[in-house]
């Protein structure tokens, strides 16, 4: 549980840091990169409280 959730804070900061390349350097590989990246931290963290709430109920 703790790796998940630093694995879940990490991806976030390398989101986090995909945006700021693309502010800095305004390229679009950045910020597809950035996208991309938030998007299957957020199915992640989805999944990953799916599983608590499931885990609670039975």
């Amino acid at each position: 549980m703790l790796l998940f959730r630093w694995l879940l804070m990490l991806l976030l900061l390398v989101g986090a840091v995909c945006f700021a390349f693309y502010a800095g350097t305004g390229r679009r590989h950045y910020l597809r990169l950035g996208w991309m990246t938030l998007k299957w931290t957020l199915i992640a963290a989805f999944a990953f409280f799916a599983v608590l709430i499931l885990e609670r109920l039975g």
